[in-house]
């Protein structure tokens, strides 16, 4: 499926997904219901010839867009979409969301020396909307230089976000504007693919990034890139356990932010330290949560099942997010809970299969390296759950 853009409509200027927690490719927020990324051809055809078993554990697919840069009179350069010509309704930025808090931190960072935020409140439609306060963050270099260091280690060696939110998708988006501006014209069109937003239902949505699999290189990488992918696998958890963290966010109920880690820090987890990362993504700073981990076994039982039918299928430097809302779920007057957990595959620009385009290498039965790590993990929850 492919979404035509409308081109006489106003651009929607698109803000880093500030859930972002790991990856290369920047992220960004269309929509409260929908993110986008830059299209790469094999992953959108994952997408259209997606088996029906799988798409409980992957996003929902909403198409592709037009993505262009722009400048303004100040030579600040910002991402902007072409709407959509589905009915979506007026495009406003909520008082509550994540980007007007963060705009209001930078304020208080900056003394007040930038915009007022009721300037940015109750816009009507994209071409009212001057800047959103995301974008307003992204488009200072002081701001971001002010913002994105501000992770602090703890005497516990954790790193913490004084902000409130994960700067790894400022990281990424700040990267990919400086790329485009240096490798294309402002008037070059882009595709993006749109996507679900597979948090926007979480409060304080907690997310662990897993790089699943022994091998991350694709079939077409080089045999640079093969050998560097494979020295990271042998020196990681990936070689081990069949996982290794590319990042996570855990929503700290005592201290109200989340507590952030990076890729960096998941490269050098050895296989106790990967299980003590894992029991540290369920723990809130006051206690650890019990209850997620039947609910989450139970998915990734499901998953490891579907896995297990999808023959000629390897998932080449593919994620796994698991995720859970920070936000405990008030109890009912039965006295029980329902428990939000997820979890989803994403990233498949690397994904071969028999019939997909162009593919001179074909496999045969399911992705062994995936089933390793699916097992392991499970193996590793179930562990904790049992007190070892």
């Amino acid at each position: 499926m492919v979404v035509q853009d409308s081109v006489d409509a106003p651009g929607v200027p698109l803000e880093p997904f500030l859930h972002q927690v790991g990856g290369h490719l920047s992220v960004m927020r269309y929509d409260e219901h929908t993110v986008c990324k830059p299209l790469i051809s094999r992953e959108q055809r994952f997408y259209e010839s997606l088996p029906l078993a799988m798409k409980r554990f992957t996003p929902q697919y909403k198409g592709t867009i037009t993505v262009h840069l722009q400048k303004d009179s100040r030579g600040r350069l910002s991402l902007v979409a072409n709407p959509l010509t589905e009915n979506r309704g007026p495009f406003t930025v909520s008082t509550e969301s994540a980007a007007v808090a963060i705009w209001q931190t930078l304020q208080q960072t900056t003394g007040g020396s930038a915009l007022p935020l009721a300037q940015w409140q109750h816009p009507q439609r994209a071409h009212s909307l001057k800047e959103s306060p995301a974008t307003a963050l992204l488009r200072s270099e002081l701001h971001l230089k002010a913002q994105v260091p501000s992770l602090v280690e703890d005497a516990n060696g954790n790193l913490t976000e004084k902000g409130s939110f994960n700067p790894w998708g400022l990281h990424c988006h700040q990267a990919h504007l400086s790329r485009l501006c240096a490798e294309y014209p402002e008037n070059k069109r882009h595709r993006f693919l749109l996507l679900e937003n597979v948090v926007s239902q979480y409060k304080h949505p907690c997310i662990l990034d897993l790089k699943m699999g022994t091998r991350q290189h694709g079939d077409d990488a080089s045999e640079e890139k093969k050998a560097r992918h494979m020295r990271k696998c042998a020196q990681s958890t990936s070689a081990h356990l069949g996982m290794r963290i590319c990042g996570m966010q855990v929503y700290q109920t005592d201290k109200k932010h989340f507590l952030c880690k990076d890729k960096y820090y998941g490269r050098k987890l050895s296989v106790e330290g990967f299980r003590q990362a894992l029991y540290q993504f369920l723990h809130d700073g006051t206690r650890f949560r019990m209850e997620l981990l039947e609910p989450i076994q139970h998915q990734l039982q499901a998953l490891l099942s579907v896995i297990r039918s999808q023959s000629s299928y390897r998932f080449y430097s593919s994620s796994l997010l698991i995720i859970y809302d920070g936000q405990e779920t008030p109890q009912t007057p039965h006295g029980s809970s329902v428990i939000k957990v997820d979890v989803r595959m994403i990233d498949f620009a690397h994904t071969t299969y028999k019939g997909s385009w162009n593919e001179h290498t074909t496999y045969d039965g399911p992705d062994p390296g995936y089933i390793f790590g699916l097992e392991n993990l499970i193996q590793i929850l179930q562990r904790i759950h049992e007190g070892q």
